[in-house]
């Protein structure tokens, strides 16, 4: 069985805090995903560097094939025990989910990873091993199509202490309220985002620790095929829409570019008609090609996918109402939509020649070099946690 995975994660800061004292690190193997969520003793700017060092230090080994033992006894004596309180300077989980089907999850002092499958709650066997006089909890198993995996840090199970809850949301109602929310469609994005949302409201806006909510979907694979201006040289026109349109035939195709268009268009014999809805006056409108599933304007859209991916992953207002603009029907929403919820694996197709028109020096730099914007683009999408291949023309 291939497995593919779909990743996400959301987080709330402590009422004041700027930094957020958890982390999560989303890493690729050849054969593997893993997500790490590490959770720093306290809050603010201390507890975010243990939990950057915890999860850095974690992944970095993980990476390299070092075993469990290795890990714990690296973090042990890299972070020392907080003289006062006599606890771990950083807790943490650790979720490997291999391509074959087989799972593998250590956790140290976070609440336990909640396990979805078919609308219920299942159950883990567990392994307790003590390492360096450390209480570790391991799970080794195996996860199908539609399953989801859910990582919190403490913050999740503290919501509402002494407030609207006596004894703060207990595991067992998050759990519930999880499986009430988890349905085939949602994407680990909104279903995380519902969570750290619920979590909000019991802290009544007012987080009194820092929140982490990291969700993981077994799901099909689902390949987009991004093509971005016109080739260097004119003739490579028909072996970069040939390579556009060829592979994997599950693949959502999206053209973002008026000469691009119409480069697939002429290539292709297929029609291009341009919707006259101006959905939003910033951004112009989409078009359509048969075979396409979207086709917009080129770099001030991808300008405004760039802007909303960046607000995603660096956490910012990842609310419902970013979903909301999310779903919005213009062409900067649906690609961004589109990456963010139902992609695993991101292939652009850049062509290199300069458009004149975006030499103006009164423009911005980033809509200046449609190359730059295409960097930003990858790196931003790798961060996400999926894979990013670029081909140039």
């Amino acid at each position: 069985m291939g497995v593919t995975v779909d990743v996400a994660y959301t987080s709330l800061n402590k009422f004041k805090e700027v930094l957020c004292g958890d982390k999560v690190e989303l890493l690729q193997t050849e054969d593997s995903n893993i997500m790490i969520l590490a959770d720093g003793m306290g809050s603010g700017v201390k507890a975010n560097i243990l939990a950057t060092m915890t999860s850095k230090i974690l992944g970095t080994m993980f990476l390299n094939g070092a075993t469990l033992e290795e890990c714990v006894e690296t973090i042990v004596e890299t972070l020392p025990v907080c003289q006062v309180r006599q606890v771990a300077y950083s807790t943490f989980s650790i979720l490997q989910v291999f391509h074959d089907g087989e799972a593998y999850l250590v956790e140290f002092d976070n609440p336990g990873c909640i396990f979805i499958r078919d609308g219920n709650l299942v159950s883990i066997p567990r392994n307790v091993r003590v390492i360096r006089d450390k209480k570790i909890n391991e799970y080794r198993f195996k996860v199908k199509k539609g399953d989801a995996l859910i990582l919190m840090s403490d913050g999740t199970i503290h919501a509402g202490v002494g407030k609207l809850l006596n004894f703060g949301w207990l595991w067992e109602d998050v759990a519930s309220y999880a499986v009430k929310q988890y349905r085939l469609t949602i994407s680990a994005a909104r279903l995380a985002t519902t969570l750290t949302g619920a979590c909000d409201e019991l802290y009544q806006h007012r987080p009194g620790d820092d929140t982490t909510v990291a969700v993981m979907r077994i799901i099909d694979r689902k390949p987009v095929h991004l093509m971005t201006g016109p080739p260097k040289k004119p003739e490579d026109d028909c072996v970069m829409v040939y390579d556009f349109l060829s592979g994997d035939d599950t693949a959502k195709k999206v053209v973002c570019g008026g000469t691009s268009a119409n480069i697939v268009s002429r290539v292709t014999e297929k029609e291009l008609s341009v919707s006259l809805n101006y959905d939003d006056p910033d951004i112009p409108p989409i078009a359509y090609i048969e075979g396409i599933e979207l086709v917009t304007e080129g770099v001030l859209t991808l300008n405004k996918v760039l802007k909303l991916l960046r607000r995603y992953v660096k956490n910012e207002s990842v609310t419902e109402e970013f979903f909301l603009e999310l779903d919005k029907p213009n062409g900067a929403s649906m690609v961004a939509k589109m990456i963010i919820e139902d992609c695993t694996e991101l292939q652009l197709y850049v062509g290199m020649a300069i458009n004149s028109a975006y030499q103006n020096p009164g423009l911005p730099f980033d809509l200046g070099i449609r190359q730059n914007l295409v960097e930003q683009l990858k790196h931003v999408v790798e961060e996400m946690g999926k894979r990013v291949t670029v081909t140039y023309y």
